[in-house]
Parts: structure tokens; sequence; C-alpha cells
């Protein structure tokens, strides 16, 4: 029962980290209902904590009262971790329509010379996925931004890292990321719902044991006449 703790610590980390990975993406997502299984699963965390304390507990003084709370409790929390899963794979399968609908109106936006959050948001993901426009860096030439500037550029976060004199320009094409961003921060969005996925699965499983374990115990002393006795009051010869 005691390593539920450590299992609730886990769990808030994967929570956390889907909150702030979320962040960097927002932009590219508008539906905010994505991170209800991340709100779960930090819940879920803080209470593994509490049950891990009760099991703890109650395993010491072997009591059944205690005992049978905790696996009712874990029961509880195990039927909210399928919940977590089934809620992920929904979400999961919707990332595409959503970053397809919200993609092209943050593109569009786009203000390289007095950047907003949009803005940021679109040179970090260049950055860091190593792309360049929605589909490819051509998409760059259909933005308001890319008509007004008129020097037939794209963004420096467009630049290859190994480009060092690169400054955007679609005369040298070989500087710039070919891979269009739309399908990679689908690839990244789906990833962070995995890692909710297999941490309710992986904490499910072990919820399993440690019901199954307290459920042993609960059985071994029901059947114990010397312990029976014990808590009667009654003598045992």
């Amino acid at each position: 029962a005691c390593f539920l703790q450590g299992a609730a610590g886990i769990l808030c980390y994967v929570g956390a980290y889907v909150f702030i990975t979320y962040d960097d993406y927002d932009h590219f997502f508008e539906d905010v209902y994505t991170l209800i299984p991340a709100v779960v699963i930090i819940a879920v965390g803080a209470l593994l904590f509490i049950i891990g304390l009760i099991g703890c507990c109650a395993t010491i003084r072997e009591s059944r009262c205690g005992l049978a709370t905790f696996v009712i409790i874990l029961l509880l929390v195990f039927v909210t971790e399928v919940v977590v899963v089934v809620l992920g794979y929904i979400y999961r399968a919707k990332v595409e329509n959503e970053v397809d609908r919200s993609i092209q109106k943050v593109y569009k936006t786009y203000n390289g010379t007095n950047p907003d959050a949009a803005s940021r948001a679109i040179d970090y993901v260049q950055r860091q996925l190593h792309c360049c426009g929605i589909h490819n860096y051509s998409d760059w030439e259909n933005t308001d931004w890319f008509k007004e500037t008129k020097n037939q550029s794209v963004p420096l976060s467009c630049c290859r890292e190994t480009a060092g004199s690169c400054n955007g320009s679609l005369a040298h094409p070989s500087d710039l990321y070919a891979e269009g961003c739309e399908a990679l921060v689908v690839k990244k969005l789906q990833e962070i719902m995995m890692h909710v996925i297999w941490a309710a699965l992986a904490f499910a499983a072990i919820q399993l044991l440690g019901m199954l374990c307290a459920c042993i115990v609960l059985c071994r002393r029901s059947r114990d006449p010397a312990y029976e006795l014990l808590i009667t009051g009654g003598t045992y010869a």
C-alpha cells in the first residue's frame, strides 16, 4: 500500500507535464476540454497519496475496517482511471481536426514585427519542431504578413540550425525547414495525450495489484481463529 504514495507523485508529474507542454501549443488547439484527463490524473495522484497513507496504517494495525475502506476507495479510483483512458482516446482522436481548424487562423494573424502571443507561439513551434508553414514553407506566401513585408522571406524561425547565413529568403529554400508544422503539432499533441493514457493504464494495473493484496490480507484475517478471538477479547489455547 505504501508504494501508492510514490505512484501518486509520478501521476502528478505526468499531469503537470501535460499542462506545461500544452501551454506551448494551446494556440493551435482551442478545445480546453482536452485538459480534463490531465486534471483528473493530477486529482487521482493527490488522492492516491492519501489512500497510500490509509493503506499503510490499515496494514500496520491489521485493521479489517481500514483495509476494506482501502479496497473500496482503490476501486473507485480504478474506475476513474478507466474514465481517463477513455477520455484520452476520445480527445486524441479529435486532435487532428482541432489543429486543422485552428492553425490556419494562427498563421493568418502572424505578426513578425510586433509579435503577440500567437506569433511567438508560431516561432517557438517552428524552432522546436524544425518545421515551416502549415504544410511547407510556401504556405507563408498566402499570409498577410508575407504580403505586407514584400521581401520574399519567411520568418527566421524557419531557418535550419545548420544554415548559418539564413535570412529566411525563399530564394534559398535549402536553408529552410521543408516539413510543415501541422502534422508535427498533431503528432506532438497526440504524444502528450498518450502519456496520460499510458500513465492511467499503468497505475490502474498497480491499483488492481493493491486491491488484490488487500483482499488476500482480509481473507487471511477472517479465517484466522486466533485473530478473531483476539479482536473479540477471547482466549485461544
